[in-house]
């Protein structure tokens, strides 16, 4: 069982902390506990409550209503919102409540209904992305438990793998993209999903994943020889030297165009050299596909070339 503070609560279900301690006093439906030295605290029984609280509260119903529900009632609402609301924010909510309780059937419905309705990729981008987003608050907040976010995360990536195996091959002429994490860097969600990107658009590319040193990029580029790299500097290699990567990599590669996004690159003050472009969102992403795409057409009709740049 996890244990939860009022800002804990809130950071979860976006309910301020005082109104918290007013909905306690008013209707008695949640109960903190107290530690021996007098600590307040609240369970995941508590967490859930407030979780389809919240989800209730945003769909019109009055607290008032909420607070003389059984939890079966309370539940059949809930499903019956996730199951027909296409409000982008209660879907990331329901996928919250079904990371808290660790129920995969709840997480496969959510996702399910979603994707008969608007499709896999608007799917990532509008639900699973800003849930991501958010797990990462989470994470750092020490919101949840490492079991919790892995629960979760291998959840998303299993679709995302089921995706990209729907997906036809590629022309043997497409751009050609390496797609990989550099050490130490392991979470590969985003690079997945830009591998699901990529792929359903006729692009060719080559999955290196996690944590791959940089001697064996070199080896797989003199290899595979891409037009394109792709990577995501989360973590790695640290503010101090994200500048040094970037000049390494433009000048071992400087005939490759290096797509790069992740918080190390994002929003910083970096001098990008010509052969270096980034990418803040996905929708940037497609946007940078459809015109290695457009380039790649333009010059098989000119010239025969495959080369994009």
């Amino acid at each position: 069982m996890s244990f939860y503070s009022i800002k804990d609560l809130e950071q979860l279900s976006g309910i301020k902390a005082h109104t918290l301690r007013i909905w306690e006093q008013r209707y008695n439906f949640l109960k903190p506990k107290r530690t021996d030295t007098n600590i307040r605290f609240y369970d995941d029984s508590d967490l859930k409550l407030i979780l389809n609280v919240a989800l209730l509260k945003d769909n019109g119903f009055k607290i008032s209503r909420i607070a003389t529900m059984s939890e079966k009632e309370m539940g059949e609402e809930i499903l019956h919102l996730t199951q027909k609301s296409l409000k982008y924010e209660e879907q990331i909510h329901a996928i919250t409540l079904s990371m808290i309780e660790m129920d995969e059937a709840k997480f496969d419905k959510i996702i399910s209904t979603n994707l008969l309705k608007i499709g896999f990729e608007a799917t990532m981008i509008n639900i699973l992305y800003p849930f991501l987003s958010k797990l990462g608050v989470l994470w750092q907040t020490g919101s949840i438990n490492p079991a919790q976010e892995h629960f979760i995360s291998n959840l998303i990536r299993q679709k995302i793998v089921v995706a990209i195996d729907g997906q036809d091959a590629p022309p043997i002429d497409a751009p050609r993209f390496i797609l990989y994490l550099p050490e130490t860097e392991l979470h590969e969600i985003s690079l997945l999903f830009s591998a699901y990107l990529l792929k359903s658009r006729g692009m060719r590319v080559v999955y290196l994943g996690q944590s791959l040193p940089f001697h064996d990029l070199v080896s797989a580029h003199k290899v595979y020889q891409p037009q394109y790299m792709l990577t995501f500097l989360t973590t790695y290699p640290g503010s101090a030297n994200v500048q040094e990567y970037i000049y390494r990599l433009s000048n071992t590669f400087p005939d490759t165009d290096l797509v790069l996004s992740g918080y190390q690159v994002i929003a910083q003050d970096l001098d990008l050299p010509s052969n270096v472009h980034l990418f803040t969102n996905m929708n940037q992403l497609v946007e940078l596909i459809e015109q290695a795409k457009g380039l790649n057409d333009t010059a098989h009709r000119g010239n025969g070339m495959s080369h994009s740049r």
